[in-house]
């Protein structure tokens, strides 16, 4: 009964939420509300939400402080030259920008960490997106499935877990999964590849007005690093995201070459606008929908403070890979040093805060609404079922195949439940089934790590609703989308796993 309830729960939530039925906020609170009452436990939905909100709060504490340091670190410029690096390289061709996030996704995630990397991504290719009129939904799903790769790096959860169920070295189970995630990492640049060909077959080639030739998109990048639309106050993205459920957000496709996620600006005096030869790209007529530039002239600006910012930034980036303190404590006290440092009078301080108080406000308030539904899947004992009847459906002639049976359940399981109830939970089970069957706990744990592709989307991991708060898309739309391409990143990180030997 308990495993019935479960998988319906799953499935209720993510139907009603990539219907657009009712926002992910509401859903992840009132679906496990009214499971749990069908569960006939409706007496110890207190305890279970005030357990599962225990789990979450030093995880949303970190993102909250995690939001205010990066946007005080956007603010006062410190990302600045990434985003000219960038627009450098992608110049006005949507392959090079999909491309590029993809690349800048991937690099900003050996920091281990989910958030910072979707922070950093967004705020340096959002605009870029919106003045060339992209479709955002294949932003946040590039950046998502390139991160979920990376978050098997040893300090970034997943392997750690693995090594601390089954009593492994991390070390080896992470270097001979080395060979086997560099495929899928390259299966994600030529994802992005495709995706971004499907997005210049959709808006045309890009050109300034008056221009001719495709050649001279090459001198977009100038204009593009000049563009100056958006107000000094909310200068990127993240000053002023919109939760993950909002419903006037940009627009987000459904996929990547049937509709755009966002109007492409419209001219600012400082800048030219770009303009589409395709019929179906030339949307000049589209209104500016909110784009925010990365405006050079902006007030928040601290060019003296720059190598300080820079300093603090990586000192506290290696002080969370060390594991020094908690990464809510690092986060907390980098945020409160950048605010005084950067901006010492309190009116400035007050106003940075404020600028950056929505997203603060979203994203915690989703996270603490995924505690409901974690805490009810947890509480009532429905995962518990749920894994056990997975592995108890597994036939007897399976045994001797037990690596590629964990790395085909670690698809659906690290989705539908947190990394900690899988890997503590479901994986040592799976293990000693394996052990049986004389296949090596070493062997167990490297497949368990192939689904983190497709995690990283799924509706219990926080970070994904910094990603798609600051890229304003919708979070069914993002799911809709990405989760397809995900699953098929997994498979090829599997499929290379058994290639080479590893799994």
């Amino acid at each position: 009964m308990l495993t019935f309830l479960g998988f319906a729960m799953i499935a209720t939530f993510l139907v009603l939420i990539m219907m657009k039925k009712m926002s992910p906020i509401a859903a992840l609170v009132l679906i496990p509300a009214l499971f749990c009452v069908f569960a006939g436990k409706g007496a110890h939905l207190g305890d279970y939400v005030i357990e599962g909100v225990g789990k979450l709060a030093p995880t949303a504490a970190m993102l909250m402080f995690a939001i205010v340091y990066f946007g005080l670190m956007i603010d006062v410029g410190l990302f600045d030259p990434i985003v000219r690096g960038i627009l450098r390289f992608c110049k006005a061709d949507p392959v090079r920008v999909v491309v590029g996030t993809a690349v800048l996704a991937a690099i900003v995630s050996l920091d281990g960490d989910g958030s910072t990397t979707f922070m950093i991504t967004v705020s340096a290719m959002y605009p870029l997106y919106k003045r060339l009129g992209l479709s955002l939904v294949v932003m946040t799903g590039v950046a998502a499935t390139a991160n979920g790769v990376m978050n098997t790096l040893p300090w970034g959860g997943p392997t750690a877990r693995a090594a601390t169920a089954l009593k492994l070295d991390a070390a080896d189970i992470f270097v001979p999964m080395i060979p086997a995630l560099a495929v899928g990492l390259l299966f994600v640049f030529a994802l992005a590849y495709v995706l971004g060909l499907r997005e210049r077959r959709r808006v045309g080639v890009l050109a300034l007005p008056g221009q001719k030739t495709p050649e001279d998109v090459d001198d977009v990048e100038g204009d593009l690093v000049g563009a100056t639309a958006g107000s000094a106050d909310q200068s990127v993205p993240a000053a002023s995201a919109a939760s993950a459920a909002s419903a006037g957000s940009a627009g987000s496709a459904g996929s990547a070459g049937s509709a755009a996620a966002g109007a492409p600006a419209k001219p600012s005096p400082a800048a030219p606008s770009l303009s589409a030869s395709a019929p179906a790209g030339g949307r000049d007529d589209a209104p500016e929908d909110g784009f925010q530039g990365l405006d050079p002239h902006r007030p928040t600006l601290r060019p003296r403070l720059y190598w300080f910012n820079a300093g603090l930034t990586v000192a506290l980036l290696a002080a969370m890979i060390m594991e020094l303190l908690p990464i809510p404590v690092l986060f907390l006290l980098g945020a409160a040093l950048a605010l005084t440092v950067n901006f010492p009078h309190v009116p400035d301080q007050k106003a940075r805060i404020a600028a950056h108080a929505d997203n603060v406000l979203n994203v915690a308030g989703m996270v603490f609404a995924a505690a409901v539904f974690t805490g009810v899947l947890t509480g009532t004992g429905m995962v518990k079922h749920m894994a056990d009847w997975l592995v108890g459906a597994i036939p007897e002639g399976m045994g001797p195949h037990m690596a590629l049976v964990t790395g085909l359940l670690s698809l659906p399981l690290t989705y539908f439940m947190s990394n900690d109830g899988f890997y503590f939970g479901v994986l040592p089970v799976l293990a000693e089934a394996g052990a049986a069957h004389g296949v090596s706990p070493l062997e167990i744990a490297r497949a368990s790590l192939v689904g983190q592709a497709l995690h990283m989307s799924s509706p219990l991991v926080p970070a994904v609703y910094v990603l798609v708060g600051m890229a304003k898309v919708e979070f069914g739309d993002h799911t809709r989308f990405t989760v397809k391409w995900a699953a098929l990143t997994s498979l090829v990180v599997l499929a290379a796993g058994m290639l080479f030997g590893i799994i």
